[in-house]
């Protein structure tokens, strides 16, 4: 059965970046050389297809090493976006619900999990359509005071495991459902 898994970091007080879209409050933290409960190597042999938003994807392009940064994009990524998108980039557009796009989703992970890459909007979006299993988030130690938040809506979670990374402290949860 796919799962679908939110994979992320945040500041202590909840964004995912700051209010110009960086992540070097995040970059700067120290880490070990592998994250102690969820390495990103064991996430994705775990994972058959990556949906991501348009800020996330934009970001990575611009800041990673493409040849790097190929081993995020591939064909079996799905952007939700409402803009134009480079044919060359070899990921599907696509705008709308989850919903709408489940059935072609889990068509493309072919039975392994989907990891949402980013960002918080997108996995709330998830969330919401009962199509989000699980949220690994890094906090770091540091706020931002405003960016772009962890998560939109209201949501209970289970933690199923923590640790720590570095500077970082890590929890693993379930996603119990919404919370009305």
């Amino acid at each position: 059965m796919t799962r679908y898994r939110f994979h992320t970091a945040t500041s202590l007080d909840g964004f995912l970046a700051d209010e110009h879209d960086s992540l070097d409050w995040l970059l700067s933290q120290p880490t070990d050389d592998e994250e102690s409960i969820q390495p990103v190597h064991a996430l994705m042999a775990e994972v058959g297809a990556i949906v991501t938003g348009r800020t996330t994807f934009d970001w990575v392009r611009e800041h990673d090493d493409p040849a790097e940064a190929s081993w995020l994009f591939t064909p079996r990524t799905f952007l939700f976006t409402h803009r134009e998108v480079d044919p060359s980039t070899g990921v599907t557009s696509v705008s709308g619900a989850p919903a709408d796009h489940r059935t072609a989703i889990e068509e493309a992970a072919g039975g392994e999990d989907v990891w949402i890459v980013g960002g918080g909007d997108l996995a709330a979006e998830f969330a919401r359509a009962g199509m989000l299993d699980e949220v690994f988030v890094s906090i770091a130690p540091v706020t931002l005071g405003a960016g772009r938040p962890l998560m939109g809506g209201r949501l209970d979670l289970e933690l199923l495991e923590h640790g720590t990374n570095g500077a970082l402290l890590e929890a693993r949860y379930a996603v119990v459902g919404e919370r009305r």
